[in-house]
């Protein structure tokens, strides 16, 4: 399987942006959006999980699930790829009113979860991925740039995922609830896998003079071919031994694929380890499924060093570098950034490590992780605010 993935800075363009430049391109509102959301959402669902507080609409851990799959992270895919389609294609995606439009329903999503409205908001989760998939398809389309028209269909994808899990908890189909959430934990996985192999080994050749990342055809191939082959088990919810060597050999081939890229030569620069380090997570939550698919241990740890470690992390890394290289900045990490990083990092390793070594610590693990989360994503925001609303800097639109 090979697939690519290019990720440039825009190219020159004639006049200036407006000053105010929120709806100039995806990534700005989204990932404000997303930013203020993660930091706001998972104290209450802390606060949820501690029994302080009541349930919403999609009770429980199902809506902690759903919020942070199909709201946070959803919306910090949507800003890359409305941000990477338009450089891929050459083409518009959608900006001004229509990614007003866009936020707008994303937001209604997001109250609409904890009403009493289980069918609005049904069809306002459903239909913001497919939205977003035919912002991006138009553009990729009128572009015919065909070797990334598979991350539209990711996106109906996600919107499959998301209303199998609102017909579930509806009581029209007989179903998990969490069948859905499986699903679109897989497409994330695809997609974070897909993107990293790209922009991992190309950040880090680019920033670290001799890092001689290297990629290998036949080990792509495998590692994407092991990670798409989660999406039927789980749609079929197949399990036994031979889901555990699937899940085993996975991580194998995500560890070897991690080390050919040189992490070590990356530690003095934090805007290249950071995505390092996040990778490193898949291997984790790989390693730690495999586990609880051969009845080792409860399969919550594995879940959390996707979500949290790995999926958080890299998106917190991306989300800063894409930001600075998109507003005309400089590809270096500040303090601020460095800091986004330390927390979010920390607070996949105190929720994946500490209810593993000490389980009578779960509660305060979670609580100081989503402590360190919210801190993490609340510094974002408040750092970059004033950078995602305002014009480049070199007077370029976008």
């Amino acid at each position: 399987m090979s697939i690519r993935l290019e990720l440039t800075e825009p190219g020159p363009a004639a006049g200036r942006a407006p000053a105010w430049a929120l709806w100039q391109l995806g990534f700005r509102p989204f990932y404000l959006l997303a930013s203020l959301f993660a930091a706001l959402s998972v104290p209450l669902w802390a606060l949820q999980f501690a029994g302080w507080l009541g349930h919403p609409y999609l009770a429980g851990p199902t809506w902690h699930a759903h919020e942070m799959l199909f709201g946070f992270t959803l919306a910090v895919i949507v800003g890359f790829l409305f941000t990477a389609g338009r450089n891929w294609s050459g083409q518009p995606t959608p900006t001004g009113l229509p990614l007003a439009a866009l936020a707008i329903l994303w937001i209604a999503a997001r109250i609409l979860v904890v009403t009493p409205y289980g069918w609005a908001a049904a069809a306002a989760n459903t239909a913001f991925p497919l939205l977003a998939a035919a912002g991006l398809g138009l553009a990729l389309v009128r572009g015919r740039n065909r070797r990334n028209y598979f991350f539209a269909l990711l996106l109906v994808l996600l919107s499959i995922a998301v209303l199998i899990v609102h017909l579930a908890q509806l009581g029209v189909l007989r179903l998990p609830a969490w069948i859905g959430i499986g699903l679109g934990l897989d497409i994330v996985l695809f997609i974070v896998s897909v993107m990293a192999g790209r922009v991992v080994p190309m950040f880090t050749n680019n920033g670290i003079a001799g890092a001689a990342a290297a990629r290998h055809a036949g080990l792509e191939r495998m590692v994407l071919g092991a990670t798409l082959l989660l999406l039927p088990v789980d749609a079929l919810s197949l399990h036994g031994a031979a889901i555990t060597v699937v899940l085993a050999a996975a991580a194998a081939a995500h560890l070897l694929r991690w080390w050919y890229w040189q992490p070590w030569k990356t530690l003095r620069t934090p805007l290249v380890w950071v995505l390092h380090a996040a990778y490193l997570f898949i291997v984790v939550h790989l390693g730690l499924r495999a586990l609880a698919e051969a009845a080792v241990l409860a399969p919550s740890a594995a879940t959390h060093a996707l979500t949290v470690g790995a999926a958080g992390t890299m998106m917190i890394g991306m989300m800063t570098r894409t930001a600075r290289g998109h507003t005309g900045r400089p590809l270096v990490a500040d303090r601020a950034d460095l800091g986004c990083y330390t927390l979010v990092l920390s607070a996949g390793i105190v929720r994946v490590f500490v209810p593993l070594l000490l389980p009578g610590w779960t509660l305060p693990a979670v609580l100081v992780s989503a402590l360190l989360w919210s801190a993490g994503f609340g510094l974002y925001f408040l750092a970059y605010w004033p950078v995602l609303t305002r014009a480049r800097r070199d007077g370029k639109p976008g």
